[in-house]
């Protein structure tokens, strides 16, 4: 059985996120969006390795009791395994012991296979952003699951 290991992400980590981040995204964050992310206090950046290969990641901001989702992505040839799950898991749960009220993240509308992900967590859709991606220009969903969604759908 493939043991995957997360851990916190390091600068040094830099370019194996944007391999990742290139072979997911037709709009990918550039070096320098993702730079600051490694040294925010309020950032919660975990990568996933499989055998010490990187094979995702997950940033994830945690401010004023607000959890907020702001990228994730599994190398393409881990997709439907499990690991975004895993990854959106495990930032859940840090902003659930940070005692966040909710956690907030953008979706394409066409990523049917995350969108299924996030409602399978908790998340509901809760408003629209018209032009939000830009390659190609599309509108991204609006999710949010706070903890008392989360909560009843577990009972």
């Amino acid at each position: 059985m493939t043991t995957v290991v997360l851990r916190h992400a390091r600068a040094s980590d830099l370019d194996a996120v944007l391999r990742i981040e290139h072979r997911v995204f037709s709009d990918p964050w550039s070096p320098e969006s993702f730079a600051p992310e490694f040294d925010d206090p309020y950032t919660w950046f975990r990568v996933a390795e499989i055998d010490g290969v990187m094979v995702g990641y997950i940033v994830a901001r945690i401010v004023a009791q607000q959890g907020e989702i702001a990228n994730i992505a599994v190398d393409p040839a881990h997709q439907a395994t499990g690991l975004g799950g895993r990854l959106l898991d495990a930032a859940v749960a840090a902003a659930d012991a940070a005692d966040c009220e909710a956690v907030w993240l953008e979706v394409r509308v066409s990523n049917e296979p995350a969108r299924r992900l996030y409602a399978s967590r908790g998340f509901a859709m809760i408003g629209r952003r018209r032009g939000y991606y830009r390659s190609p220009v599309e509108d991204a969903l609006v999710l949010r699951r706070t903890r008392t969604a989360a909560d009843e759908g577990r009972a």
